[in-house]
């Protein structure tokens, strides 16, 4: 979700910015490290996720496909890449962090829509990780619906398209088969890899924004 588009194998971004991501001054902003709104531009997660390079990923695209239902989109990236599920249990950094700035984005007028979950690739390391990834998910659910205090708050997720071959399609078969209301999956499966085999392509991720905008404008904003 922190998006590795154009990152290279050396750690470096090429900079390239699909139309599909271009800046919206107008319409797209972004909930900076210090809780402030600014103009979104790629890359999304440069001050969140700071331990790697971050380049596209499918925020953009996203927020460009659905712009016009809205006077404006704020986004409020939370991502950091090669996480497990259990890495964001409800009173770790990366749980609570994401929570207080969900928060903040609402501080005054503000609406959370969604919330977009790309994640997984890290639980296809062992049966362990796999026998633990439904109640794990479920349970986060649960919880950041509770602190926010948003019941019914729509989650789109991903289902993967890469990880560990062995324990790759027991993950995907738990994200497609989460059973919860308001809970809608996109599958990335087809999508274009990097080299490594892991990551998606700078284009397949910007079809991966628009699968999650097509998602959202057809299992949520319809029923508003």
């Amino acid at each position: 979700m922190a998006g590795r588009g154009g990152v290279d194998k050396n750690s470096h971004w090429d900079g390239v910015v699909p139309p599909e991501c271009a800046t919206d001054s107008c319409k797209i902003f972004r909930l900076n490290k210090h809780l402030e709104w600014e103009v979104a531009r790629e890359p999304l997660h440069h001050d969140i996720d700071t331990k790697k390079t971050c380049g596209v990923g499918p925020g953009m695209s996203f927020a460009n496909a659905v712009k016009d239902s809205a006077a404006a989109i704020g986004l409020v990236p939370c991502a950091v890449g090669g996480t497990a599920i259990k890495e964001w249990a409800r009173g770790g950094q990366l749980y609570d962090n994401m929570v207080k700035r969900a928060k903040a984005a609402i501080d005054g007028d503000g609406e959370i829509k969604a919330l977009l979950w790309y994640q997984g690739e890290s639980d296809t390391g062992s049966q362990h990780d796999v026998d633990c990834y439904k109640e794990n998910m479920e349970t986060l659910i649960r919880n950041v619906r509770d602190d926010l205090g948003l019941p019914s708050l729509p989650i789109i997720q991903v289902a993967i398209a890469s990880g560990d071959i062995k324990y790759l399609e027991k993950i995907r078969e738990i994200q497609k088969g989460i059973d919860i209301p308001n809970v809608a999956c996109v599958d990335a499966k087809g999508l274009q890899l990097k080299e490594d085999n892991l990551h998606l392509t700078t284009e397949a991720q910007v079809q991966l924004g628009k699968f999650l905008a097509q998602a959202y404008l057809k299992n949520f904003l319809a029923r508003e």
